[in-house]
């Protein structure tokens, strides 16, 4: 028999996306409401709401929303590294360029998850990493720093 721990981190986890999807979008709307710059943001954030609205409805008529089963989540132990792992990502954007960082925080991620097969995880780190970069690139009207992806 489980018993449930009072825990409002969800919650507040929701409430904060939520909170910053609107303020960004607002914000967006208020600079320039022109289709092209909302083009992109305007469906991406109405997908975070719809996707936040359903979250606290599911858990709302499960009776989850405010409370975690016991032994449910990562312990702090196992999350610090993960915290760590990505500061030391931002950090190393400028060096290693977007592209080069992107894949190692991919590749590193996966192996303090538990990822064993190194021919998966190169594939998938180097596929995903560089697919990522690639896109930013493309997407984004300023140049972003990358090492082996050039211009």
């Amino acid at each position: 028999m489980s018993t449930n721990k009072r825990d409002c981190g969800d919650l507040l986890v929701l409430m904060a996306l939520a909170g910053f999807t609107l303020w960004y979008l607002l914000d967006a709307i208020r600079v320039s409401s022109a289709v092209q710059n909302l083009l992109l943001i305007l469906p991406l954030s109405l997908v975070v709401l719809v996707i936040v609205l359903l979250e606290v409805a599911l858990r709302l008529k499960q009776g989850t929303l405010l409370t975690r089963p016991e032994g449910e989540g990562e312990p702090l132990h196992r999350t610090l590294p993960v915290v760590g792992l990505f500061a030391a990502y931002v950090v190393s954007l400028e060096t290693l360029g977007f592209d080069v960082a992107t894949v190692l925080f991919i590749a590193l991620f996966l192996v303090m998850k538990g990822e064993r097969n190194w021919l998966l995880l190169g594939s998938y780190s180097l596929t995903f990493g560089f697919g990522v970069a690639f896109f930013f690139a493309q997407m984004l009207p300023y140049p972003m720093h990358m090492l082996v992806l050039q211009g």
